[in-house]
């Protein structure tokens, strides 16, 4: 067995060797090109996932304790981050075994960047591809969505003399840029400065909300209505479920089979991240943050708020970038340009997917509800119950048990277990987050629109001040008498 094992090895990242060996920097240039820019080490994915994974989001999470009450906010952060590092265990697997399997049929994936939706189809066949296409595509595009409506947002707590409708033009014309970044090889320094600015922001938002105390008169009234309840736990669904790009960011990896853990313990990072700062934030304000889904709209505006806000900007569009890469791929196969080896060329191509983006985040600007009925209706399908269900399709017979690449961990209880663990997350999604979370974030959402209506020039801000009339002088009113 053993002696199998190390031969899948062998086949599974056999091109990735001969990457790495052909990447040896011959002069300092490029030592300096590969130090930044090429990175395909575990390490790489850590960051990657890691950074991915929590980004405007660390924003909204407070609004969703106010929504769900403090213990029902931190054990749904803790139950989701498990199921999601389940289930982002279950599509590193799957992607191990299509490639494999794939490889041993002396396919060369030189020039080819392998996605999930074609995982689905060497398994499983085509209506499985085309059901997690659609999902997953849909997913992407609604997550760069989020990130520039998240970039409006944020500045505008800045710089006010621009209303955020404004501001989503200029920032989505910054984040089309992303279409000059080739692969997920290519992010190795943003993905490093990204959780450094994530981090940054997550301490401040909890050291911030310590020191101004809480506000007088301060409720924590939550959970008050089934509807606030299941759209704040849906958002928590979305928050860990940021694993629509892990095939992506495995075939960036030298050695893909070794992603198995790197997820979980990105999101146990990630938790030392949003459990403190949420909770700090939801522990200051209380029932305000029902009212306002941006942290930032309540903390006192001063340098270091300022400095979080940009940080953020920036950590945007690193995510804006992760989100919308593998859309860029869909699009270059789709319309034959994905083995094209001039980068410019393929950058033009990939321009028509950033505009509808763009006119989506000027349409829906509804920061932190938008991503709860983005988690409910997509997430839910897209990282949780396609994967687990894929895992038990492509494993249903003794013979793909037996002939598996990876056998399921034996503390599990192998087979009988994840199929269990499946089984659950399969139900549990199905009614807790797509059932009650799209019942409770659609009525939010059309709420929203209710409140605010379509393509809203500035959403959620406060109204102006209008200038108190000049007082009369009685001077002057004597005179004409």
């Amino acid at each position: 067995m053993e002696n199998g094992e190390k031969a899948v090895e062998t086949v599974v990242v056999g091109n990735y060797v001969e990457m790495e060996s052909e990447g040896k920097a011959s002069d300092m240039k490029s030592k300096l090109s590969n130090m930044f820019w090429h990175g395909g080490s575990v390490y790489d994915a850590w960051f990657s996932c890691a950074s991915n994974q929590v980004a405007q989001v660390l924003l909204t999470l407070p609004y969703s304790f106010s929504q769900l009450g403090m213990l029902s906010g931190i054990l749904f952060q803790l139950f989701y981050g498990l199921l999601g590092s389940w289930t982002a265990y279950l599509i590193s697997i799957l992607y191990v075994e299509y490639r494999t399997r794939k490889e041993r049929e002396k396919v060369n994936f030189r020039n080819h960047v392998i996605q999930w939706f074609e995982v689905l189809d060497g398994l499983l066949g085509k209506h499985w591809r085309n059901v997690g296409l659609a999902f997953n595509c849909t997913f992407l595009l609604f997550g760069s969505v989020i990130q520039l409506i998240a970039c409006a947002s944020n500045i505008y707590y800045i710089n006010d003399n621009l209303d955020k409708r404004t501001w989503t033009y200029i920032f989505g014309a910054c984040c089309a840029t992303t279409v000059f970044i080739p692969s997920f090889h290519n992010y190795r320094i943003w993905s490093f400065l990204g959780l450094l600015m994530t981090t940054y922001t997550a301490w401040y938002l909890t050291i911030a909300s310590i020191l101004h105390g809480q506000v007088e008169g301060v409720k924590h009234s939550g959970p008050s209505k089934l509807v606030l309840y299941f759209t704040g736990a849906t958002n928590i669904l979305y928050t860990f479920g940021g694993h629509a790009v892990t095939v992506e960011i495995m075939h960036a990896m030298w050695k893909p089979q070794k992603f198995k853990s790197i997820y979980l313990f990105a999101t146990v990072y990630v938790l030392t991240l949003t459990l403190p700062s949420a909770s700090a934030v939801y522990w200051a304000f209380g029932d305000m943050l029902l009212n306002h889904s941006n942290a930032f709209a309540l903390l006192p505006k001063n340098l270091f708020r300022d400095f979080a806000v940009v940080l953020m900007l920036i950590h945007q569009f690193i995510t804006f970038g992760f989100a919308c890469t593998p859309l860029y791929f869909v699009w270059e196969k789709l319309i034959g340009m994905h083995e094209c080896r001039s980068m410019c060329k393929r950058a033009a191509a990939r321009l028509p997917v950033v505009i509808p983006i763009w006119f989506l985040a000027i349409v829906f600007p509804f920061f932190g509800p938008i991503n709860s009925t983005v988690g409910s209706l997509l997430v839910s399908f897209t990282v949780y119950i396609i994967p687990a269900l894929a895992h038990i399709f492509t494993f249903r017979s003794s013979a793909a048990r037996e002939n598996a690449v990876e056998q399921p961990p034996k503390f599990l209880g192998r087979w009988t277990g994840a199929f269990t663990i499946n089984a659950f997350i399969v139900v549990w999604v199905f009614i807790v987050g797509f059932g009650f979370g799209g019942w409770a974030s659609m009525i939010n959402f059309v709420h929203q629109i209710d409140t605010f209506g379509l393509f809203t020039k500035c959403y959620q801000c406060p109204p102006p001040v209008t200038a108190s009339p000049p007082p009369i002088s009685h001077n002057h009113t004597r005179s004409h008498l």
